[in-house]
Parts: structure tokens; C-alpha cells; sequence
């Protein structure tokens, strides 16, 4: 079995901007990723990446990843399964093989958090959904509504008015944007934005019909809705990680140091999956590069 200097679990612009800085470096790198993107090729409007002033995330993920490829890193489009220590390195598992490493870096980035309310479940892809940029499509001329109140929420709402014809935003408390996103949703004539309110229930027959609010909203607790579009968060993928007794905070994403280490020896996280308050594509691409030098330093003072 050949031993990896360094594995990276995940496959977004994080995980391959720690491999293009440990291919820089000449470290035997293998990046193991269930889907190459990540979150980010959801995003259609990137406009805060410094020396680009706007591209998409389908574009700029595949310019990191063809960026770190050219430095000689290998890439597995499989699950990873299981982690686990073997002395002083690392065991990373996949459904078909078992590969060895020195050290470890977690960019397993985050999933969508859902309502957990009656008739979410019954009606996910046929009214309810969890991605604007995937499905707003299907909604051209239709009332559909965002639930959620940050900023994801707002840049959902502002792309669903390229097919709706009215989008609602649904806030538990209120809609706290960016300040360039507020003004786009003030300017904006196809967005309705109801603040404190929090959504019950969502109804229909095949399809999504409405949905039932905690509170009257013009005179009713029924909102005639065509599809709703969930953005209230997201949960950090860090159960391999907590297996192999990486510490975490309540929220469950993986605490990490300035230079992106965790609390065990060689191993060390970037993205959305760890406690870093600011998510941002760039801000995650910083701590994959953190965390390539910071494996780098620590397999040069074990030579």
C-alpha cells in the first residue's frame, strides 16, 4: 500500500486549494471526494473573489481544481467510509480500498438543514426545495417563497425573480442581508419580505400548494404558494472527523487553530465544516492553504 504524505477528504474549492498548495509543495497528495464542487457550484453570482469581479461557482471551482491538478496531485471520486488511526498515520477507507497517509485534512464542507414541519418531506422535489440555481427554473410566471432570514436567504430570493413572478421571504425574526442584498431586495418590485414568522406546515395534493404560517399574514395562516425554496442553514459533515477524536463545538463543526490544525497531531480542516464564524468560498480557500503548509511543517520537523 502506498503511503500519501497527505489525503484530503472533500472535494469543493477548500479541499482543492489545500491540494494545489501540497502539490506546490511536493507532498504525495490524494484528494478523496464523493462530487467535485462542493457547495459553491450552487452559486451563480460570485462577485467578492479578489482580481475576478464576477464569475460563477461552476467556473471558478473547476479553475482551482484544474489549478491544483497541475501539480501532479491524485483525485478519487469515491465516498470515504471510514477513518481511523494505524500508529502514527492514518487509515482512510472507501467502499472499494483502503489508503494510508501521514496526514489528514477534513474539507467535507456541509448539508442542507431542512424544517423538520409536516409535509417536507412528502413534498421535496415537487414543490419544496433546497437549491434556487438547481430549480427555480420550473417556476416561471409562479408565487413561490424563500424561508429563511441571512444572507443565503436574500441571494436565493434575488435569483428566483430571473423565473417567478413573486418571491416571498419568510424570516423567523427578519431578513439580515449584506447591505448591497438589501438594497437589491428594496429595489426589487417581485420580492414581499415577511418578517418574524415562522412556517408550519406545506400542503398540496401532487404537487405544493401553500403553507400554513404560526401567525396571520393578510388575514390568513395560509399562503397560496406554488414551491418554497429552504435556506436556514446548514449542518457541518465532521462525523469522520469526531471519530477519530476531533473536537467540535455545540453547532458539531470542527474547531480549528489559526494555522487550521485540530486538537490531534496531524490532523486539520478548512471550510464550512469547521467553527470559523465568517463562511466564505475565499476565507475556506485560505484555511485549505493554512492547512497544507501546516502538514507540511509538521512532516519536515518529523524528518
Amino acid at each position: 500500500m502506498a503511503i500519501y504524505d497527505l489525503i484530503i477528504i472533500g472535494g469543493g474549492s477548500s479541499a482543492f486549494s489545500a491540494a494545489m498548495y501540497a502539490g506546490r509543495l511536493k507532498l504525495k497528495t490524494l484528494v478523496i471526494c464523493e462530487k467535485r464542487g462542493g457547495t459553491l457550484v450552487l452559486t451563480n453570482d460570485i462577485s467578492n473573489w479578489p482580481g475576478i469581479k464576477k464569475t460563477d461557482g461552476l467556473t471558478l471551482t473547476k479553475q482551482i481544481e484544474d489549478h491544483a491538478l497541475e501539480y501532479g496531485i491524485e483525485v478519487m471520486d469515491k465516498k470515504v467510509t471510514s477513518a481511523k488511526k494505524s500508529g502514527e498515520h492514518f487509515l482512510v477507507s472507501t467502499d472499494d480500498g483502503r489508503f494510508e497517509s501521514k496526514t489528514l485534512i477534513f474539507a467535507t464542507g456541509t448539508e442542507v438543514r431542512k424544517l423538520g414541519v409536516k409535509g417536507e418531506e412528502e413534498f421535496t422535489g415537487k414543490g419544496v426545495h433546497f437549491c434556487a440555481l438547481c430549480d427555480g427554473f420550473f417556476y416561471k410566471g409562479k408565487t413561490i417563497a424563500v424561508i429563511g432570514g441571512s444572507d443565503s436567504a436574500a441571494k436565493e430570493a434575488l435569483l428566483l425573480t430571473q423565473w417567478a413572478n413573486k418571491v416571498y421571504v419568510i424570516a423567523r425574526t427578519t431578513l439580515h442581508p449584506e447591505p448591497v442584498n438589501a438594497e437589491r431586495i428594496k429595489a426589487s418590485d417581485k420580492i414581499e419580505v415577511i418578517n418574524g414568522t415562522t412556517l408550519r406546515e406545506v400542503f398540496g395534493e401532487k404537487k405544493v400548494t401553500g403553507v400554513v404560517l404560526d401567525k396571520p399574514y393578510t388575514g390568513s395562516n395560509r399562503l397560496a404558494l406554488d414551491g418554497i425554496f429552504v435556506e436556514i442553514g446548514r449542518t457541518a459533515n465532521s462525523d469522520l472527523a469526531k471519530s477519530l477524536g476531533v473536537e467540535l463545538n455545540q453547532k458539531g463543526e470542527i474547531k480549528i487553530t489559526r494555522d487550521s490544525s485540530t486538537n490531534v497531531i496531524g490532523i486539520y480542516a478548512a471550510g464550512d465544516v469547521t467553527d470559523t464564524k465568517f463562511k466564505q468560498a475565499i476565507t475556506g480557500s485560505a484555511e485549505g492553504v493554512h492547512a497544507a503548509y501546516s502538514a507540511y511543517e509538521f512532516l519536515n520537523k518529523k524528518k
